[in-house]
């Protein structure tokens, strides 16, 4: 199956409730993230992170839709298909 590589953009609304539920999330799905940057923008009790991934389709659509229905978590992705090394050889 073909691998997808992209960045998920992810926007926690109320950081102080929903932080801890994301990074639950996140830690499920370890093996798919390449890297991660995340600022607290505390000003506005708001959270932006940028999630480097590498994955399938099922996975990284599991990863987004958990994500996606935590209450006040905003996500976005922009991906590309890469062909997994096994395919090139």
């Amino acid at each position: 199956m073909e691998n997808r590589v992209g960045v998920i953009g992810i926007i926690i609304t109320d950081r102080e409730k929903q932080a801890h539920k994301v990074n639950e999330i996140l830690a499920d799905f370890g093996d798919l993230i390449v890297g991660r940057m995340g600022i607290p923008y505390r000003e506005k009790n708001i959270s932006v992170l940028a999630l480097i991934v590498d994955g399938t389709t099922d996975a990284l659509g599991a990863l987004t839709g958990r994500l996606g229905r935590v209450p006040g978590v905003r996500v976005r992705s922009a991906l590309i298909a890469t062909a997994s090394p096994r395919a090139e050889e």
